[in-house]
């Protein structure tokens, strides 16, 4: 499938506690979008039986979706994973410090800063009223230019 989506990347020094480090700061850069747009959000540390090939560590946020099922339901927005350094090698994306001899792999990390069709959704179904207006999150109200929409 495909849909527009903003998505990080960074490459770490390759070691755990460094990829770690970054991974978490990922989530909460993810964390802070949603809830700067006031929709309800779980994280997920993922079981490492429910990885994918390439991560080492994956969470996801997931958003309430009132919409979903009989009485809603959690529906991902955004992941995050720490791939340590099985892409670089497949990449061959090496460094190099004082600190060690020759060069390393680096690790890699990915996450979803937004996914735009996946956070309409979730912003649709968190904000729409009785009559079937949607309330306008206020940290969009700028750009939209209005309160309510409907």
């Amino acid at each position: 499938h495909q849909f527009t989506k903003i998505e990080m990347f960074v490459f770490t020094a390759p070691d755990v506690a460094s990829s770690d480090a970054v991974h978490h700061e990922i989530v909460a850069i993810e964390e802070e979008i949603f809830q700067g747009l006031g929709i309800p959000y779980r994280v997920l540390d993922i079981a490492s039986g429910d990885l994918g090939g390439p991560a080492f560590r994956k969470f996801d946020l997931e958003a309430w979706m009132p919409g979903r099922g009989e009485a809603g339901e959690w529906g991902e927005i955004t992941s995050a994973s720490n791939c340590t350094d099985f892409q670089a090698r497949r990449l061959g994306i090496r460094c190099k410090s004082p600190e060690w001899k020759g060069t390393k792999y680096v690790h890699t990390l990915n996450g979803t800063a937004i996914a735009v069709t996946r956070a309409i959704i979730a912003i649709l179904e968190n904000y729409q009223q009785a009559d079937g207006s949607i309330v306008v999150p206020e940290a969009l109200r700028l750009w939209v230019g209005k309160d309510k929409i409907g």
